[in-house]
């Protein structure tokens, strides 16, 4: 007989990069997981994990053969939860792709009612700034801004449908470094910026009647885009100036920690979207969410 247990285990210990992480998002211990690959190995007679103290990653036959299996997997999955259409409530997990300012700002304002609405519906949100194929991801969805979206997919829109870049520093800063009165301004400044998962830094893009600047902005410190908040602290400590979503940057303004630098220039632009396959048959805990967030007011 086929070894479903043993393919389903080695799949999601090869998505996840080893065995504790898939133990996490299974809730199979670590060690089980371990019996159901080796007996997979065992009954095919080949290796499909390399595996070390530190990483755990697909062998050549491995990696081929997830390949192969990954889109049989999600038609396996599409056929049990054909299921679902026939349950008063629709169950099973959600798996999101988000960006780390759609964790921070827009699934707050939906996933609690949304928790309420379908307490059967288990959701995992995977936080990702770059460009990603939500499909061998083992995502059910993901949500971009426009131009990051995948190709062949389908988009609805989520969250607010106009957002700003806002641009701050500390009352304390300004006092001592000046405020600048022009984005050019900012090369002279201590700029605290983000790099993204590619390596890229975050280019800093001011708009006024029509007119586009964009600046690399250089200081005392560059974090990773998920540890942002750590330049917004920085910069109510005084040490410098910082770009974000306005929303971000609202609770600061409204203490007083942080005041508004440039605003005249903020550039405004569309709101994320929520995407999918568009596959004849949507899972049912997706279905329901793209359902809830149509009806959801921002």
């Amino acid at each position: 007989m086929t070894d479903f247990a043993g393919i389903q285990a080695f799949i999601e210990v090869a998505r996840a990069g080893g065995f504790r992480t898939a133990s996490r998002a299974t809730g199979l211990s670590a060690s089980s997981l371990s019996d159901a690959v080796k007996r997979l190995e065992a009954g095919m007679g080949v290796r499909l994990l390399n595996r070390t103290t530190r990483t755990v990653t697909p062998t050549r036959a491995g990696a081929d053969m997830l390949d192969r299996l990954a889109p049989l997997l999600a038609e396996f999955e599409a056929a049990l939860d054909i299921a679902n259409d026939y349950r008063g409530t629709p169950s099973g997990t959600l798996t999101l792709n988000v960006p780390v300012n759609t964790a921070r700002l827009v699934l707050p304002r939906i996933l609690p009612s949304f928790a309420d609405a379908y307490p059967d519906i288990r959701v995992e949100v995977v936080v990702n700034d770059s460009f990603v194929d939500i499909l061998a991801a083992g995502c059910d969805a993901g949500i971009r801004y426009g131009e990051r979206l995948e190709k062949d997919m389908i988009a609805v829109p989520i969250g607010p449908r106009r957002q700003r870049f806002a641009t701050a520093a500390s009352p304390a800063y300004l006092k001592r470094r000046g405020r600048p009165e022009h984005p050019s301004d900012l090369l002279g400044h201590a700029c605290l910026s983000g790099r993204f998962d590619s390596g890229a830094l975050a280019t800093w893009e001011f708009e006024r009647d029509g007119e586009v600047l964009r600046i690399e902005p250089a200081g005392p410190l560059t974090v990773h885009v998920t540890a942002i908040d750590l330049a917004v602290s920085v910069a109510i400590a005084g040490n410098g100036i910082v770009q974000l979503f306005e929303d971000w940057l609202l609770p600061a303004f409204e203490s007083g920690d942080l005041v508004p630098v440039l605003e005249p220039w903020w550039q405004s632009f569309p709101g994320p979207f929520l995407y999918y396959p568009g596959k004849e048959h949507i899972p049912a805990p997706l279905r329901a969410f793209i359902d809830f967030t149509r009806r959801h007011r921002w």
